[in-house]
């Protein structure tokens, strides 16, 4: 993907410091530019092999490594390989604070789409709050619960609205650039969730606004993610969720 090596050329080399694939969440901490960052990414799963090509192949060797050992997995489809570049990238990134608002991805599709139709690729948490704030919304997920739309209605839905959220988790299962090529031209476009670069490369290619998140604590994240927390026990352990806007909101 082009937007992969557009970021990836801009960041500086690392040292990975850890690493946790857990259930729900991939962390990778590094070392780079003389700090200590942590980055996380949605885990992909693999495949339970007890013969054949290791799906990690440097497993229990990759502390110490070069951030750009584990970046080359960025292309990987459907392995947890791409899970650990995509944590990397995440921890990689420089941090830029002074471009970032203290605001919940929620509030800013309540607020941006009001008035408008909404579409969320994605079920998230928040929706069934987030249809009482916005006149119209459908939802869109590969495994739809009530009131969901299958992915199946993606080239319907996604040409009539004029507010789009992503998920990030978009960029791991390589639906990304298909769903965007969906949207009208004139559509507000967002992408949520701890697998967001926070990258001003996003603004580049068609994402308006970015929701992602930043940790804090990486001991407390860490242990959290090893014993195979949700998003919402990550988030308590020491995350703090941003917001990152091309314009202002």
């Amino acid at each position: 993907m082009k937007l992969f090596d557009e970021i990836l050329e801009t960041l500086p080399e690392g040292e990975i410091q850890d690493v946790c694939i857990g259930l729900n969440w991939t962390a990778v901490v590094v070392e780079v530019a003389g700090q200590i960052q942590c980055g996380l990414a949605s885990t992909l799963g693999g495949r339970h092999e007890h013969t054949g090509e290791p799906e990690i192949p440097l497993a229990g060797e990759l502390v110490g490594r070069t951030t750009s050992e584990l970046l080359a997995h960025i292309e990987a489809f459907d392995s947890p390989r791409k899970s650990l570049a995509m944590a990397t990238l995440n921890a990689s990134l420089p941090r830029q604070p002074e471009t970032w608002t203290e605001l919940n991805a929620v509030d800013v599709i309540a607020s941006q789409g009001l008035g408008q139709r909404v579409a969320l690729i994605g079920h998230f948490p928040f929706v069934e709050a987030l249809r009482t704030r916005v006149d119209h919304l459908d939802v869109i997920d590969y495994n739809p619960l009530e009131g969901d739309l299958p992915a199946e209605a993606a080239p319907q839905v996604l040409p009539r609205a004029e507010f789009v959220a992503i998920t990030g988790l978009t960029l791991l299962n390589g639906t990304f650039e298909s769903l965007l090529e969906m949207c009208s031209p004139q559509a507000e476009v967002m992408m949520l969730g701890p697998s967001t670069p926070l990258s001003p490369l996003m603004f580049d290619h068609g994402v308006d606004i970015l929701a992602g998140s930043v940790v804090e604590d990486i001991d407390a994240v860490m242990d959290v993610v090893s014993q195979g927390g949700n998003f919402r026990q990550v988030r308590k352990a020491g995350v703090r969720l941003v917001t990152q806007s091309r314009g202002n909101l």
